[in-house]
């Protein structure tokens, strides 16, 4: 891997307790994560999820292999564990960390959606004000 440098990506989306509903969050996280970083699915060493505890209808990484992304993912390790309840946590997160080969000195896009942008403001790109009034 002449001239790349091993990255993490992270990421959440928030998502309604329905097959659907995650499916389509987990596809908008992935294909913004993939979207806004430079690298290909053989780049990918692996994608982890974690999922809240309300989000029981389907697993966020069953959601990864059959939600059509825009990169082929079926040759990459996924792994997908329940979030530790934390009190006061917000309810129905997937949270997910791509792990990939990209061009050293990337600048990484970490991609918050679906209102879950109020969990990290400052890797979602909001101003203050911004993530006070989500």
């Amino acid at each position: 891997m002449e001239g790349k440098r091993l990255y993490c990506i992270r990421g959440a989306a928030c998502a309604e307790n329905s097959k659907e509903s995650i499916r389509a969050a987990v596809r908008k996280l992935f294909d913004g994560i993939c979207d806004g970083n430079a690298f290909a699915a053989e780049d990918i060493v692996s994608v982890q999820f974690t999922m809240t505890r309300d989000l029981d209808t389907l697993n966020a990484a069953t959601a990864l292999r059959t939600c059509g992304t825009r990169l082929d993912v079926s040759a990459v390790p996924l792994f997908c564990a329940q979030e530790p309840e934390i009190i006061g946590m917000m309810p129905r997160v997937i949270r997910t960390m791509v792990t990939a080969y990209m061009p050293e000195g990337s600048k990484l896009r970490n991609v918050y959606v679906n209102g879950a942008e109020v969990l990290r403001p400052d890797l979602a790109g909001l101003r203050p004000k911004q993530a006070e009034a989500q």
